[in-house]
C-alpha cells in the first residue's frame, strides 16, 4: 500500500514538473508584449510627426511641446537663446575667423531645434558656394532624419547641400529620434553613434533600459566632426571618449575645423559633448544615474506616472528632478551653484590665458625672423588649450555634469596656453609678448 502511494506521488510530481517545464518553454517562445494597453492609432516605423505618437501618449507629447515655449534661464544657461558673444565678448576673439564669431546663441528647447538651425547666421545657404553648409548640419535637428537615413543612407544625406536638404526636413526633434514605433523602446537612431559604438566593440542592443536612458542622448549631445569632402558625420571616439584621446585622434588625422587668422593655428571647435563629459567617471554616472533621471524626471498626472519630456535644467524643477534621490533639494541647488560659480570663474581665467597666447603667436608670426619650430610648437599648444577650454565651455552644464573633470581640463588648458605664449615669445626673443590681459579687436569678417 505504501509503495503504491509512493509511486502515485512520484508520478504526480513528474507530471507537474513536465507541465511546469512545458509552460516555461511556451512562455519563453511567446513574442514580448509591446504595450500593456491597446494603442489608439498605429504608428508607422520612424514616423516623423510626433503628434501622431501623441495620440497614444498624450502626457509625453504635451510635455514635449512645452519645450517650444519654455524659455527660462538659469544663472549660466537656459533656453532663451541669449548670445554667448554678448554675454562673454572674449568668445568673439577665441572664434575669430569662423562662423561662431558671427552668431553663437544658446540652444532653445528641442521643439525649436529646426527653427533655430535655419535661422542661425552660421548657415551658408548658397548651394553654388564651395563653402556652403552641408546637410550634415541637420543631423541633430529633426525627427525626419531616421527615415531619411534609412531611405538614402547617411553618406548621401551628408553630401547634400543644407539648402537642398531643407526641403525634406520639416519636423523638429521628436519621438522618432529616440523611440522605436510599436515597442516604444529606446534606440540608437543616429548612424554615426552606432558606428562609433561598434568601433569600441559595443552593441547598444545589449544595453539595459537604464543605460539607454543616457545613450539615446548621445544621438546628438556629443563631440563630432565632418569627415572628408562628403562631410560624413563622425564621432572621434576611435581612441577613446576622453579629451586627450580625441586630441590624439585629430592629430593623427591632421584634421582642423578652421585656421586662426594671422596666428595660422589649425583649430578645433568642440560641439556639445555632454555625453562624453558625463560618462568620464562622473559621480552621478558611476552611481548609475542616467541623463533622463535628472532632465526627464518621472511625474504624475492623476494616476498616470510618466517621464516628463519637457527637457530642461534640473535647477528649474529640483524637487522633481533632484528629489528622486536627494531629500534636501535646497542643499543640492546651493551645491550646484557653488560648483558652477567655480567652473565659470576658472573658465574666464582660461579664456584670458588663451587670448594672451593668441596675441603672442600673432605677433611672432608677423616677424620674419621667428624660429619656425618654436612657433609651430606654440600653435600646437594653442590648438590643444582652446579645444580643452571649448570642451568645457560648449558642454551645457557649466561643469556640473563632471566638476572634477571640467576643472582638470581648464587647469590643463590654462597651463598649456601659458606655455604657448612663452614659446611664441621665445621664437622671436621678445619677452614683451608675455604681457597679459591685452585684448585686440578680432579681425574683420
Amino acid at each position: 500500500m505504501n509503495r503504491s502511494i509512493t509511486f502515485i506521488l512520484a508520478g504526480v510530481i513528474v507530471l507537474l514538473a513536465a507541465a511546469l517545464t512545458g509552460t516555461l518553454i511556451f512562455m519563453k517562445n511567446q513574442p514580448p508584449q509591446e504595450r500593456s494597453f491597446e494603442p489608439l492609432v498605429e504608428v508607422k516605423a520612424m514616423e516623423p510627426d510626433s503628434s501622431v505618437w501623441g495620440q497614444n501618449f498624450p502626457n509625453q507629447y504635451d510635455s514635449l511641446m512645452k519645450t517650444k515655449t519654455n524659455n527660462a534661464d538659469t544663472k549660466y544657461g537656459g533656453s532663451s537663446a541669449f548670445s554667448w558673444l554678448e554675454r562673454d565678448p572674449r568668445q568673439k576673439i577665441l572664434f575669430a575667423g569662423m562662423p561662431f564669431s558671427k552668431d553663437y546663441n544658446d540652444d532653445r528647447g528641442h521643439a525649436n531645434a529646426l527653427e533655430d538651425v535655419n535661422a542661425t547666421k552660421r548657415v551658408n545657404w548658397d548651394v553654388n558656394d564651395p563653402k556652403r553648409t552641408p546637410g550634415t548640419c541637420y543631423s541633430c535637428k529633426s525627427s525626419d532624419n531616421p527615415a531619411l537615413w534609412a531611405e538614402m543612407g547617411m553618406e548621401a544625406y551628408d553630401k547634400m547641400a543644407f539648402a537642398d536638404l531643407s526641403k525634406q526636413v520639416n519636423n523638429a526633434i521628436g519621438c522618432a529620434n529616440c523611440h522605436e514605433a510599436g515597442t516604444m523602446r529606446l534606440i540608437v537612431t543616429n548612424p554615426a553613434l552606432e558606428e562609433a559604438l561598434k568601433a569600441q566593440g559595443k552593441d547598444w542592443k545589449t544595453f539595459s533600459r537604464q543605460e539607454m536612458r543616457t545613450v539615446v542622448c548621445a544621438n546628438c549631445h556629443v563631440e563630432y566632426y565632418f569627415k572628408g569632402d562628403g562631410k560624413y558625420l563622425t564621432f572621434p571616439w576611435a581612441d577613446g571618449t576622453d579629451v586627450d584621446s580625441m586630441i590624439s585622434y585629430y592629430e593623427e588625422l591632421g584634421f582642423k575645423d578652421w585656421e586662426y587668422p594671422d596666428a595660422k593655428t589649425p583649430m578645433l571647435k568642440a560641439q556639445h559633448p555632454e555625453y562624453e563629459m558625463f560618462t568620464q567617471g562622473s559621480t552621478h554616472y558611476n552611481a548609475g544615474v542616467a541623463c533622463a533621471d535628472c532632465h526627464m524626471p518621472y511625474v504624475r498626472d492623476g494616476a498616470a506616472k510618466y517621464s516628463s519630456h519637457d527637457v530642461h535644467s534640473p535647477l528649474l524643477n529640483p524637487v522633481q528632478a533632484c528629489g528622486q534621490c536627494h531629500t534636501d533639494t535646497d542643499y543640492v541647488v546651493e551645491r550646484a551653484g557653488i560648483i558652477q560659480d567655480q567652473v565659470a570663474e576658472t573658465k574666464i581665467a582660461t579664456e584670458d590665458a588663451i587670448i594672451d597666447a593668441i596675441n603672442a603667436i600673432k605677433a611672432a608670426a608677423a616677424n620674419p625672423n621667428a624660429d619656425a619650430a618654436l612657433l609651430d610648437q606654440a600653435r600646437k599648444l594653442h590648438r590643444e588649450a582652446q579645444f580643452k577650454w571649448d570642451f568645457v565651455s560648449a558642454e551645457n552644464s557649466t561643469g556640473f555634469h563632471n566638476p572634477e573633470y571640467a576643472l582638470k581640463l581648464l587647469a590643463e588648458a590654462t597651463n598649456t596656453a601659458r606655455q604657448a605664449q612663452m614659446l611664441a615669445a621665445q621664437s622671436v626673443g621678445d619677452m614683451s609678448l608675455l604681457a597679459t590681459g591685452v585684448y585686440y579687436a578680432p579681425p574683420a569678417q
